[in-house]
């Protein structure tokens, strides 16, 4: 029996400060699923992952946000932490990147601190997500719809609040995923 999922490209976009359990539970369970995966950055080498506030793995960069074409790809992820999304919104590249997504109609999957990064590509006006909690002023003043849920599935975006939300934010990808 074939993966569900065996014939998607996804690409991961992160960088240092990445959230490392919101970073690895999806990209194991996308690519038990079958598809193929890349972990895109700013720059080649690896990222440096976070515990929280506690330095944690660092993973190897597949590919630069400068050099890749988002058309290559059937869905992107955003994997929260802090510092990760805040880096990732001031570098025009990845915004341009994420923009693309939602202007081709594919999905997008944002976790914790991520939708900072949908925040400033301006593309949640009038969505419905959810998010780490301190980030729901910055939605509502973007023109979304912040609701405090598990899992959040709005017109192509998907979205969940925390790694205790993961179960819940990888079943939500794959099922979405495996109707493209």
């Amino acid at each position: 029996m074939d993966a569900p999922l065996n014939d998607k490209k996804i690409a991961f976009l992160a960088t240092d400060g990445v959230e490392q359990i919101e970073l690895t539970r999806p990209w194991k369970d996308l690519q038990g699923a079958g598809a193929t995966l890349h972990l895109i950055s700013l720059e080649q080498g690896e990222i440096k992952a976070f515990h929280h506030l506690d330095k944690a793995h660092n993973f190897p960069v597949d590919k630069v946000v400068s050099e890749v074409n988002a058309n290559d790809y059937d869905a992107l992820v955003l994997p929260g932490g802090v510092a990760n999304p805040d880096t990732l919104r001031q570098n025009g590249d990845a915004v341009s990147f994420v923009k693309h997504f939602f202007n081709s109609n594919k999905p997008v999957a944002a976790i914790c601190h991520a939708p900072w990064l949908l925040v400033e590509a301006g593309v949640i006006k009038d969505r419905t997500l959810t998010s780490f909690p301190s980030l729901k002023t910055d939605i509502q003043n973007a023109g979304g719809k912040w609701v405090d849920e598990e899992v959040c599935y709005h017109d192509g975006l998907i979205t969940s609040r925390t790694p205790q939300d993961l179960d819940a934010f990888c079943a939500r990808i794959i099922e979405v995923l495996s109707q493209i």
